[in-house]
């Protein structure tokens, strides 16, 4: 019998705000019965949020959307806030954001609206517990599975929440990310997307809009997928068999607005695709706002899994 660390309840929420998630790595190897992933949205930001609080890799941490959370602290707490800048405040001071930071016992920790980028990733020294839902605490709303309650609740006003206590303070280890590593969500991000599937199929003209256009993200957009505006691209495909969708997928819909599909994605579709953004481009368009301008990069496979083994291998070497 496995041995769980001890926990207690630590953080009471006196203002839910509009959607806040709890999100480890995501859930896998169930795509087949239907079920797909969760986990964060950026996967960047969480995990560089864990790596402060000093949790080992796949801890669940709190993705913050949009804001207007209110959370008060029943016993001391070691935290990080990486992501978006959201005003968050601690009695009314500014959080420095990208740090570990202590949250002592009593105080408040709001959450305003964005400043920069859209979700932010709370995570605290020894991460939070929730019980796991086939293998994850991952929350996805749609399916009704994980978060706190196991159920796939966002969460509400006086909800309590767990976290695991591995020791009294947070483990030695970086604790400020360099300034490097910090994304300006401001600028207009280019895209790294991997060429495939039936991205042949368009015509010239597509082709040559789809990677020399400035791309606006629509307000049709949360945790499934982001529709993207702009000049209709054109299939010669009229029909296809479904299939598997993975994360990042850019479907076309007749209307020729591309999709890219997020981490509540379906897990099979019928659109056309132009190919895949990265996982990383993917957790940079999860933080654009709606208006804001993003383009297409081709990339080739080796260069996009080389530069993703170098982000993996820095925080679970």
């Amino acid at each position: 019998m496995t041995t769980l660390p001890q926990s207690d309840i630590a953080i009471r929420v006196l203002r839910a705000g509009p959607l806040a998630l709890l999100q480890d790595r995501g859930r896998f190897g169930v795509r087949h019965l239907g079920v797909t992933q969760g986990g964060p949205a950026d996967l960047y930001s969480w995990a560089w949020a864990n790596r402060l609080a000093g949790n080992p890799w796949g801890s669940a941490s709190l993705e913050i959307t949009f804001g207007g959370l209110q959370l008060v602290a029943e016993r001391d707490l070691d935290i990080a806030i990486a992501g978006a800048d959201l005003g968050a405040t601690l009695e009314g001071h500014t959080v420095p954001l990208w740090q570990r930071v202590r949250w002592a016992e009593g105080q408040k920790l709001t959450f305003g609206t964005p400043v920069s980028g859209l979700r932010a990733y709370l995570s605290v020294h020894g991460g939070f517990a929730a019980p796991p839902a086939m293998g994850s605490v991952a929350c996805v709303a749609r399916e009704q599975l994980g978060g706190f309650d196991g159920y796939g609740r966002k969460l509400a006003d006086d909800d309590r929440l767990s976290t695991f206590r591995p020791g009294i303070t947070a483990a030695p280890g970086i604790t400020q990310a360099p300034p490097h590593a910090r994304p300006d969500f401001r600028e207009p991000p280019q895209l790294d997307l991997l060429p495939g599937a039936q991205i042949a199929e368009f015509t010239g003209r597509s082709l040559f809009d789809a990677f020399n256009t400035w791309w606006r993200v629509d307000d049709r957009a949360d945790r499934m997928g982001v529709r993207l505006t702009g000049p209709k691209l054109q299939c010669r495909i009229r029909s296809l068999i479904s299939e598997g969708i993975n994360l990042g997928g850019v479907q076309v819909p007749p209307d020729g607005q591309p999709i890219v599909l997020l981490n509540d994605r379906q897990t099979i579709g019928g659109y056309p695709r132009l190919g895949a953004l990265s996982p990383l481009a993917a957790s940079r368009l999860a933080q654009c706002l709606p208006g804001q301008e993003v383009r297409l990069v081709a990339r080739s496979s080796e260069a996009v899994l080389r530069e993703y083994r170098a982000f993996l291998a820095g925080f679970k070497g």
